[in-house]
This record gives structure tokens, sequence and C-alpha cells, in this order.
């Protein structure tokens, strides 16, 4: 159980574009606080507001996005846990909530941790599930539902005084609205099942300061876009209380079973699952970051960090992506600021 509580304030801006054509930009503050109270009970909560403008990537050389003309929307979102910590286990209860224009979410949140008497070893447990509504825009979706349940089994052991590894399971079973929309013809499974496996290794190196941290992520879906992810960090202290972390990702996944490649609308029947959403498509993806964080004393700390994203068809491992698809480009960056108490 932390010791102390902390708050903390990150902003972040996102933009993406193709080829020829500038697309999404969101601005998206955030807060977030954490605090110990009553000894044995501890009490986090975040809220964020995302300003989203900008259109979606381009579908087969059309613009997508709110009446076809492009997207202006927001977001705003909220969450609140609490957990009550015991001698070998702990008890967490959260909820969630998100609103945009066309799109309400509620979520609830339980889960168990226990560890062993030396602490070297925790078993996780968890459930969440969330109900959303979907009234959209431009009338195509009126009073729309879409029900998800996430259940997830971990375990995280110490190996080492410099090393530590976590593996994580996850179900995720959702009934109801899945379509998109705003995209013409798109016409999804009314369910979905997701089967992922999470873990991460963080090994320390005594000589150097320095820490590696190396993730791999199988996804395996119902709607066959199975995916791949494999993440390697490296976490560096710096002269005057300086830390960097440059970090490499990749990502490759196969396109879904109703993803049809261009022309639009090949592919498409009446009364059958087809989607030209290229979200959807089989593609493999690069993302290159670095973290920079600083220790001011007296309990604060900031930190920068910014991301570049690249995405293309050719990419994919393990065959050819999908034809036609432009390459896709995106970046973050992101400040924070933080002060413990």
């Amino acid at each position: 159980m932390p010791d102390a509580g902390f708050v903390q304030f990150k902003y972040l801006d996102y933009r993406d574009w193709q080829p020829g054509a500038r697309r999404m930009r969101v601005s998206n503050p955030g807060f977030y606080v954490m605090s110990p109270f009553a000894g044995s009970w501890l009490v986090e909560g975040a809220i964020v507001y995302d300003g989203m403008s900008g259109a979606s990537p381009t579908w087969h050389d059309t613009l997508s996005g709110a009446s076809g003309e492009g997207v202006h929307d927001y977001r705003t979102a909220g969450d609140v846990k609490v957990t009550k910590y015991f001698e070998r286990f702990s008890v967490g209860v959260g909820g969630a909530y998100s609103h945009e224009r066309d799109y309400i979410s509620r979520g609830g949140t339980v889960d168990l941790r226990v560890w062993t008497a030396d602490k070297n070893r925790t078993f996780t447990v968890s459930y969440a599930g969330a109900a959303d509504r979907i009234n959209t825009l431009n009338g195509a979706a009126d009073h729309e539902r879409k029900y998800v349940n996430d259940f997830l089994i971990g375990v995280t052991q110490v190996l080492s005084q410099t090393a530590i590894v976590q593996s994580n399971v996850t179900y995720m079973r959702g009934h109801g609205y899945f379509d998109d929309p705003y995209k013409p013809a798109d016409t999804r499974p009314d369910s979905r099942q997701v089967l992922a496996w999470l873990t991460r290794l963080n090994q320390h190196f005594p000589d150097g300061g320095g820490t590696l941290q190396v993730a791999y992520r199988y996804i395996d879906d119902s709607w066959d876009a199975n995916s791949h992810m494999v993440e390697a960090a490296w976490v560096q202290p710096l002269p005057y209380a300086f830390s960097v972390r440059p970090n490499l990702r990749y990502y490759t996944q196969r396109a879904a079973y109703f993803y049809f490649d261009p022309p639009f609308p090949q592919g498409f029947v009446l009364g059958q699952p087809y989607s030209a959403d290229t979200r959807l498509s089989a593609f493999g993806a690069f993302t290159l970051g670095v973290l920079l964080a600083k220790d001011f004393g007296d309990g604060w700390s900031g930190d920068l960090k910014v991301e570049y994203y690249r995405q293309k068809s050719s990419w994919r491992a393990g065959g050819n992506g999908s034809p036609d698809i432009l390459p896709f480009s995106a970046r973050w960056i992101q400040v924070g600021v933080g002060k413990a108490f």
C-alpha cells in the first residue's frame, strides 16, 4: 500500500496524418489523484477531457467522419476506485463514466490481489463491465446498446533483487452494437470475444544504474484480427535528478474476416458482416518514443513524453498486408507535473 498521496496533471496533444492530408487532432488535459486514508484504505480517481477535430483516416481515398464532413467532438471521462488493504490481500472497487455527444459509457470494476508472506509473488483476479449507449449525430444509430465484460487473472513474481516479471491473461466478451455508423455499409457482428496474454519483464543493471523493460502481447480475436506486440525500453538515471526512457514498439495484425480490400464496395453482401475500415485491415506498425523525467525535490516531479507512430500494410509480419492502403502516421506530445504529499 502506498504510504503517501500523489496528485498529477498531464496534457496530451495528438495529431495524425496520411500523405497529402492532415487527419485528427486531439487535445487531452487530465488530472489524477491518489491518497491513502484511515490506515488501510486507498482512494484514487482521474478525470480527462478530449477535444477532437479533423477527419478519420482515409478510407479507400474517401474522407470519412461525422456526416462525411469530418469530426468535431469532445469527450469527458472520469473514474474512481477505493481499495482496502489487509495483511495478505487487498480488495478494490471502482466505477467509470464517459460522455460524448453520441456515446455514453458506464462501467464498474472489482479486483482481488493476494500476496505471499514474503511479498515476492502477487496473484490478481479482476472483473470489469461496461454498458454503452450510442445515439449517432447522423441518425444511423438510435439508442443502440453495447455491453462488454472483461475478466483478468495474473501473477507478478520477483525473480531476484534486480528482476521482476508479470504475466496476465484477459478474456473479453461483448455483445450489442459494434458497427461504425459514420462509415457507409459498415455492418459488423453483434458479438466479439478477445483473449489476450501480456507478459512484462523488468531487469535492473546495478553497474550502470539502468533498467531494461521488455513486453510481449498476443491477442486472439473472434473477428480474426489476431495481433502480436513486442516492446523494449531502457530507463536510465541521469545527473541532476533526470531520467530518460527511450522505447521501441512493434505491432502486427491480421485483417478481420469481414474486412474487404478496395475498390468499395467490393465484397459487400446485404445482410452479411462487412467493413472497409482500415483499422480492421492487415498491417504492421512501429512506435518510437522517449520519456524525459525530472525530480525537483520536495515531492515535485515533471515529465515530457514524445512518441511517433508509423503504420504500413507492407510491415505486417508473416505475410502481405492489405493492399492499396495509404501509410498512416501519428505523434503524441505529453507533459506532466506531479506532487507527492
